[in-house]
C-alpha cells in the first residue's frame, strides 16, 4: 500500500476533535464519496479505498446525503430498451 504525507496547521486536529488517524480515515472517506458521487469510481472501488465494507459505504453515502444511485434517467431509459 503507497503511504502520502500530508502536513496539516496546528491546531487542526483539535479544531474537528479528531486523532490524526481518525483524521486520515476522515478524509479517505470523504474522498471516496466525493469520487463516487462526481462518478469517477464505482461503489466497490470506493468502499475499498475507504477501506470500508460496501453496506458501511453505503452508509457513510446516507450520513452524508449522497444518493446510492448514480445512473440518470436517460441511462436507465436506455438500459431498458436495449433489454
Amino acid at each position: 500500500m503507497a503511504t502520502i504525507t500530508y502536513e496539516m496547521p496546528p491546531g487542526t486536529f483539535s479544531a474537528l476533535r479528531l486523532s490524526p488517524k481518525e483524521f486520515a480515515q476522515e478524509m479517505r472517506v470523504a474522498a471516496c464519496v466525493q469520487w463516487y458521487a462526481q462518478g469517477v469510481i464505482s461503489q466497490g472501488k470506493a468502499a475499498e479505498i475507504a477501506g470500508l465494507s460496501r453496506a458501511e459505504f453505503l452508509e457513510e453515502l446516507f450520513q452524508r446525503k449522497v444518493s446510492a444511485c448514480q445512473v440518470t434517467f436517460e441511462e436507465l431509459i436506455e438500459e431498458i430498451e436495449h433489454e
